[in-house]
């Protein structure tokens, strides 16, 4: 009995050693949670390996910090450690590493506001007092680490998570950050005035602050997210108008057609009677490329391409292809919408790579491009691959990747440089890059599951 009311007594009265102690398994608690609801809010699912590496880096600079580093100083360090951790070692950017922070942060931030002063009413001990009392920091931090993972499974269940980050221009990006690392910092001064100042500020101003911090990232967000649904209208207008231009191109070649139909019967009927087959090949071959050109148009549709992003990039290069005098062989026979990559991420690596062809077969006097999509159950992958004509055999195709590597002395070098900074972000995507006599080949290939 006297043992349990010596642990008791060291539970419920302020005993600083073992608060020291309780925090190291706490800690570990309160991250693995924060980053389940992190990963879950930004939608990524990080392998087994980059969760246990996350949780170790940021359990032990939390521990090591909060023992070390005066607040509200820690508080910015563990920030910037999560950021860091977040970007390097689950490869996102700095935007969703941010808002992948702010959000729990925010959330936790809250759960405390209520349960202390909770323990405030109960106890009528100031909040320094609470701080160094076992019994409130552990329920504490159970509680708020239950919460947490509450939050998760719900936004699990609801799918709930933040999409329109990937959409967004830079420009939005930008104030996006701004704000954040604006509440950020006004979040971490409200926590130490909050903390220090407890019994002396009223509580129906710290209260105010920090309504006043959730009304201000709520109308940040919704009016970024207004900002952003008027971009994506203005980017399906964009799709129409090329949808359009492919409709009056395809309807003036079919009526053509259909005009000349009986001027192309009786040509081929000349050639038939006369039996000049050297010269009906001929003409077959010119009829031909006028038909593979209508069988273009009907592919570029968005019934066939039928991701708009994806349409739009291939509807705008074919167009200025076909203005430069560069015949485009096109061919998908994939639904889009299925493939195993972001979006942005597919949107880049092509339009880099129908760049870099348009530009190589601008230089050749038969100036050809074969674009396929397909799909290769054999081997668990789809292949985006492209073929085009060009003039420097001599190219080094293990060196085109090099960052500022280029074969003209006024490009920059940096398009394929990009596309392996992407591949290397994940770990179902390859590029292989080869040469013939005739064609210049990239087979991008996206496999349906992580390439082992």
């Amino acid at each position: 009995m006297e043992i349990i009311q010596t642990i008791w007594n060291a539970l419920t009265t302020e005993n600083a050693m073992l608060i020291t102690i309780l925090s190291i398994p706490l800690t570990f608690i309160e991250i693995s949670v924060t980053i389940l609801l992190s990963t879950a809010i930004i939608n990524i699912t990080p392998s087994r390996k980059q969760k246990l590496i996350a949780i170790l880096i940021l359990s032990l600079t939390g521990i090591i910090t909060n023992l070390f580093i005066p607040s509200p100083f820690n508080t910015f360090i563990n920030i910037l450690v999560f950021i860091a951790t977040f970007m390097l070692i689950l490869k996102i950017n700095f935007l969703k590493a941010l808002v992948a922070e702010i959000i729990p942060y925010i959330f936790t931030f809250i759960i405390l506001y209520i349960l202390t002063n909770v323990y405030n009413i109960l106890t009528k001990l100031s909040i320094t007092q609470l701080s160094y009392i076992p019994m409130c920091k552990m329920v504490t931090s159970l509680l708020t680490s239950s919460l947490i993972y509450l939050f998760y499974i719900i936004c699990k269940k609801f799918d709930f998570n933040i999409t329109l980050l990937d959409k967004m221009k830079f420009s939005n990006n930008l104030i996006l950050i701004i704000n954040f690392l604006i509440g950020i910092i006004s979040i971490s001064i409200n926590l130490y005035t909050y903390t220090t100042y407890s019994k002396v500020l009223p509580n129906s101003i710290l209260l105010f602050s920090i309504l006043s911090l959730i009304i201000y990232f709520a109308v940040s967000l919704f009016s970024l997210s207004r900002t952003t649904k008027l971009e994506e209208t203005s980017r399906d207008l964009e799709g129409e108008k090329l949808v359009n231009k492919s409709l009056t191109i395809l309807h003036d070649n079919i009526r053509a057609f259909k005009h000349d139909f009986g001027n192309i019967v009786q040509a081929i009927g000349g050639y038939v009677t006369t039996n000049d087959l050297d010269g009906l090949k001929k003409y077959y071959t010119q009829l031909f490329d006028d038909c593979q050109r209508v069988n273009n148009l009907t592919t570029l549709s968005p019934e066939v391409i039928n991701n708009p992003a994806i349409y739009s990039l291939l509807a705008s290069k074919y167009h200025k292809a076909d203005e430069l005098g560069i015949k485009i062989d096109l061919k998908v026979f994939v639904d889009l919408n299925t493939l195993k990559i972001k979006v942005y991420e597919l949107t880049r690596i092509l339009g880099i790579l129908l760049d870099n062809a348009i530009e190589a077969t601008l230089e050749c006097d038969n100036k050809f491009i074969d674009l396929e999509i397909i799909k290769d159950e054999a081997h668990r992958r789809n292949a985006i691959i492209i073929k085009n004509t060009y003039l420097d055999k001599d190219v080094n195709i293990d060196r085109i990747f090099e960052k500022s590597y280029s074969t003209k002395p006024n490009n920059t070098g940096l398009g394929l440089w990009e596309v392996r900074q992407i591949l290397k972000k994940n770990n179902n995507l390859d590029l292989f890059t080869t040469k013939n006599d005739k064609f210049f080949i990239q087979q991008f290939e996206i496999y349906f599951k992580p390439i082992k």
